[in-house]
């Protein structure tokens, strides 16, 4: 089937889109503007009629019809929300479906709590205003609140206060739902000796950037990819040009992604504790062995176990685990029996995904996934959101991206104390991240409240050639960065 969407008198596309994606999710619209004409059989015309001072929707959707017309509203940011609130309510009336999050289509509903409980608010009221302008669900709006007052305790108070990511973005096969920039070690591998070298470089570089403005790193995470793609040696450059070149005397916590279990070596997990990083992760995704061949990962669900043993073994403490809700050819029962297995281990912290699919994963391409029933992927999330707390987990992060199944949201648990600080800071937006290695971004948040991105080069074969080029972008962090001063 076709579907458009027809655009007359307004630019409110990007808000229109997602809203119409909430109902319609996996299909690409054909955009039409002003008099373009369409033959498809599936139309929605959102419009400002200026000269009338009118709102108006039409939607054809499955020769179901449904139409609508209202007074617009005097503010521009208020027209936005009022053509979106009328399209919402016409898709809701024509598909029968009542979204979880409502119309909420922004990536951080705890940031609006926590806005909330700033001006003075109440948690309960709080609630009771986005319920009322977003028709959140009860319990979507319970998890959000519950992680906002977890959030609250954490989140820092200085500008002067700095999060450190650094990027190592190979991975030793590309699993099928995957859009970050990562590459394979198979075809990426004669890249790594010269990466990592440019890589403690720019460390270096960062580190004086950080002295000379008298920062206070908080946070220092190594992700990717994944970082134990690399080899031992190759990791304990990294971490030892972290150690060398930054101050991190006041940190609160130092993250390593061990990743996927056939990268995790006793070596690897050794080098890691000895150069004092503090927390990893070891993420299966799932513990059903066909489901991990289906995505394209070549480990078992044993050795993943075993990863996890061999960590505690080593005296690592603060272990988070990862899985996706949603995978191929998983179930209800298989997710279920995964989260069963983990909570057995008992790591420090749960991280659970849904799936999101896009254009840069190869599952995007794959018709498969288009006959993933949403109903089973929200039966494991509210699965994850009873188990998870009833045995001590409490959710302290949560966002949510575009295409993902079921409209539905990416959420960590963790015992108390054991929270992924630098998670909370990413996702928060309102504390300086320096970033170090191919597709990293470094964000300055200034005192006047602005946020300015700086990103490093996407491919790691252009982080290498240009990277003289890249290092006058430096510059440009010291400008921001004098701001803090």
């Amino acid at each position: 089937m076709n579907y458009a969407l027809i655009f007359k008198g307004h630019d409110f596309e990007y808000e229109i889109q997602a809203v119409a994606k909430i109902f319609i999710p996996r299909v690409r619209f054909q955009l039409c503007r002003e008099n373009e004409i369409t033959e498809a059989e599936n139309q929605i015309l959102t419009e400002y009629d200026k000269i009338q001072n009118l709102m108006r929707v039409e939607i054809v959707l499955h020769q179901k019809k449904y139409a609508v017309s209202a007074p617009a509203c005097a503010e521009k940011a208020e027209q936005e929300f009022q053509l979106c609130q009328m399209l919402y309510t016409g898709l809701q009336k024509l598909t029968g479906y009542q979204p979880p999050w409502g119309m909420l289509t922004g990536i951080r509903p705890v940031r609006k709590i926590l806005d909330k409980l700033g001006q003075g608010l109440t948690p309960e009221q709080a609630c009771a205003e986005l319920k009322q302008k977003y028709l959140i669900s009860d319990k979507k709006l319970k998890l959000a609140r519950d992680t906002a007052l977890v959030q609250k305790a954490i989140l820092p108070h200085s500008l002067k206060e700095i999060g450190l990511y650094i990027s190592v973005p190979f991975c030793p096969t590309r699993c099928s739902y995957c859009s970050f920039v990562s590459h394979s070690v198979e075809s990426a591998g004669n890249l790594i000796p010269e990466y990592v070298q440019k890589l403690c470089e720019e460390i270096k570089i960062l580190g004086q950037l950080i002295q000379k403005y008298h920062l206070s790193v908080q946070t220092v995470y190594i992700g990717g990819g994944t970082p134990t793609a690399i080899s031992a040696q190759q990791l304990m450059q990294v971490m030892q040009a972290v150690q060398k070149y930054i101050d991190i005397s006041h940190i609160r916590e130092y993250t390593v992604e061990a990743g996927r279990a056939d990268t995790i070596t006793e070596e690897k997990l050794t080098v890691i504790k000895t150069m004092n990083a503090d927390r990893i992760s070891v993420n299966p995704q799932t513990l059903q062995d066909s489901v991990l061949k289906e995505i394209g990962r070549n480990h078992t669900a044993r050795q993943a176990v075993d990863a996890f043993l061999s960590a505690r073994k080593l005296g690592f403490d603060n272990i988070n685990m990862d899985v996706i809700a949603g995978l191929p050819s998983d179930d209800f029962a298989g997710f279920s029996d995964t989260l069963q297995k983990i909570l057995a281990l008992a790591p420090d912290s749960i991280t659970v995904h849904t799936l999101t699919v896009k254009r840069a994963g190869t599952l995007y391409h794959d018709t498969q996934y288009q006959n993933t029933e949403i109903s089973e992927v929200e039966k494991m999330a509210e699965y994850s959101a009873k188990i998870l707390p009833e045995s001590g987990y409490r959710p302290y992060y949560l966002y949510r991206q575009k295409n993902t199944l079921g409209n539905l949201e990416n959420v960590g648990y963790a015992r108390a104390g054991k929270e992924n600080i630098y998670n909370i800071l990413i996702m928060d937006d309102r504390q300086t991240i320096l970033g170090a290695g191919c597709a990293a971004s470094s964000k300055i948040i200034t005192p006047d409240g602005n946020l300015t991105r700086i990103m490093n080069y996407k491919f790691p074969y252009e982080y290498i050639q240009r990277f003289e080029e890249l290092m006058q972008k430096k510059q440009q962090i010291a400008q921001e960065l004098e701001k803090l001063t």
